[in-house]
């Protein structure tokens, strides 16, 4: 009788090791922020930090101690020493033009440029080397960063663009300069009337200076330049997504071509796509090319897939084209450029969310953002939500299961992008509606030194105002605009927790700090949220994503000055890790090892 008792117990106890999961990776002896109770009253039974984790199929096995998963441990499992190295959920960028960064880094780079003659000299680099009969193109300027901050007119580049055709776009993407030949070939002119929604810089003569406002008049010249390649499209992204990856970003969510995504779907099936994308779609194209371009491709798909529609309510601050209720405080006959009429917005809007699109506006002006606003009330009306994954997740704000009857603002995740300026009411909008307020905090870094003098002092007030948004019950998803800012994320935790420039010497309206708990969860799983992926990414816990950082610091308990010169270690997306070698610190012990 004891002998088959014993039996039994052996094989009750062989049966439940052949039944327990083992993983195919293991990290261990870590300092691991698993992104769990980073808001208050999280459920999840995770701790907000473990020392090891479990990866099985590219997703999170177990999260604990180093003693509870080396339990999971087989006999092919890879057991991969942190030694103590700080390890986070990837970063996911609510806002990125992956191909135009790619692009730029390809053609005339002027990112950073701080004078109009380092500019010049740039361009005469790359003019000398340019092919006969070839564009001359590329961009990243700002005016700003010179002394004296003047525009810079055709006639500073004209005499060293070698006869070339050129047009360089600012750094905003809202603005840019065409030389002569550029002009010409577009056949601008004085005569030339402004597009709606643009403008064409004259001098007092009414000749063109060569700037150009708004893409109604870039693309006049934009759309005399022969399509980069497919091969040029490839090589853009690839570099662009290298920068996203080498700087510990897993997710983006992005504005490039129909073009550039037929690129990275093939990317994708050649198993060379190691970057998440979620694409987004033009707002102003037809409704059935829409619908068509959204059933080409897998929307449940974890890698690729597309999401909302983006349009564009105005332009920048920078360029001052940004739409405003009342004039720049520092140019008092201009109130920015609005792109829409509000009752042809609202029309495109109602049908495209009827159709069961998102929708994304662009709106920097608080006259934009209050357009946006509008249109949104109206497609809240007859909408339809966008397709969702059938499972769900710990919630990243407002709601993440579907509710029966009719579809409720929240449920739509409609969102605005930059949000910059708002009206004092709108905060409320804003919540009512369940919009998501996408913005990038790096942005602040770079406008801080005129944001004032653009908007005054009381306007001031209600710009890039995230503590607003939080105490308002909004969901904030944070980015960069890449390439408008370096898609670097630390420099936006910075900024999110500081509101000062690099130096530290300038700080722009500080009681719109926020904590940076607060911050990372706005670089995590707040943008996870807003493109229907909070079940899915954006944090370390059983059935996510095994989409890991390895830092060179613990980013919790580093003063703001050290988050900036933040280093990634590695980079992990799927389990498997995909930053360049020479960047990877972490050891890989032997399969079966146990340290």
């Amino acid at each position: 009788m004891k002998s088959l008792t014993l039996a039994a117990i052996v094989l009750l106890t062989t049966v439940a090791q052949a039944q327990q999961p083992t993983a195919d990776t293991i990290y261990i002896h870590g300092n691991i922020l698993t992104g769990t109770h980073l808001r208050p009253n999280d459920p999840s039974p995770i701790p907000e930090k473990v020392a090891a984790l479990a990866i099985t199929d590219g997703k999170i096995l177990a999260a604990g101690s180093d003693s509870t998963i080396l339990k999971l441990k087989g006999p092919k499992t890879s057991v991969i020493g942190l030694h103590g190295a700080f390890a986070m959920p990837g970063f996911n960028d609510a806002h990125t033009h992956i191909a135009s960064a790619g692009q730029q880094k390809l053609s005339i780079n002027l990112d950073g440029v701080k004078s109009l003659a380092e500019m010049q000299q740039r361009i005469r680099t790359y003019a000398a080397k340019a092919k006969p009969d070839t564009w001359l193109v590329g961009g990243g300027w700002d005016h700003t960063l010179w002394l004296g901050a003047r525009l810079p007119t055709r006639a500073d580049i004209d005499p060293i663009t070698a006869g070339h055709p050129c047009i360089l776009s600012r750094v905003d993407g809202h603005m840019a300069l065409a030389n002569s030949a550029a002009l010409s070939a577009a056949n601008i002119t004085a005569d030339t009337p402004d597009p709606a929604g643009a403008k064409i810089d004259r001098d007092p003569s009414g000749t063109p200076t060569g700037i150009l406002r708004e893409s109604a008049a870039t693309n006049l010249v934009f759309n005399k330049i022969p399509p980069p390649s497919l091969e040029e499209r490839r090589q853009a992204l690839n570099i662009a997504i290298d920068d996203a990856l080498a700087h510990g970003v897993t997710s983006v969510q992005d504005n490039s071509d129909w073009e550039d995504f037929l690129v990275l779907e093939e990317l994708e099936h050649s198993g060379k796509l190691h970057l998440r994308v979620a694409e987004w779609l033009a707002f102003d194209q037809p409704l059935p090319v829409l619908e068509q371009r959204r059933a080409s491709h897998r929307a449940d798909d974890p890698l690729l897939h597309l999401t909302m529609l983006k349009g564009f309510m105005d332009g920048s601050l920078g360029s001052r084209t940004a739409a405003l209720e009342e004039p720049y405080s520092d140019d008092p006959n201009n109130s920015g450029l609005p792109r829409y009429e509000q009752s042809k917005l609202t029309q495109l809007a109602s049908e495209r969310a009827a159709a069961g699109f998102q929708l994304g506006f662009h709106a920097i002006g608080d006259r934009a953002n209050d357009m946006a606003l509008n249109a949104f009330g109206a497609a809240d009306q007859v909408a339809n939500p966008a397709p969702q994954p059938a499972d769900h997740g710990p919630n990243a704000n407002i709601l993440t299961t579907p509710q029966p009857g009719p579809p409720t603002p929240a449920s739509l995740r409609f969102r605005v992008e930059h949000a910059q300026v708002l009206l004092p009411q709108d905060f409320d909008r804003f919540a009512s509606e369940g919009v998501i307020a996408s913005m990038q905090p790096s942005h602040l870094l770079t406008d801080m030194k005129w944001a004032t003098d653009r908007l005054g002092p009381e306007r001031a007030k209600y710009a890039y105002a995230w503590r607003s948004f939080l105490i308002h019950h909004v969901t904030l998803a944070f980015g960069t605009d890449y390439p408008v800012e370096s898609i670097d994320p630390f420099r936006g935790l910075y900024a999110a927790i500081t509101r000062q420039n690099e130096a530290g010497t300038l700080t722009f309206q500080p009681q719109e700090k926020i904590s940076l708990a607060e911050a990372i969860y706005a670089y995590t799983q707040a943008p996870a949220f807003a493109e229907f992926r909070e079940h899915q990414k954006g944090r370390l816990e059983p059935g996510f994503v095994a989409d890991i950082i390895v830092l060179d610091r613990d980013i919790t308990t580093a003063s703001p000055q050290q988050l900036l010169h933040t280093k990634v270690l590695n980079t992990v997306v799927q389990g498997e890790t995909v930053s360049p070698s020479h960047s990877n610190r972490v050891s890989k012990s032997a399969a079966g090892a146990s340290n």
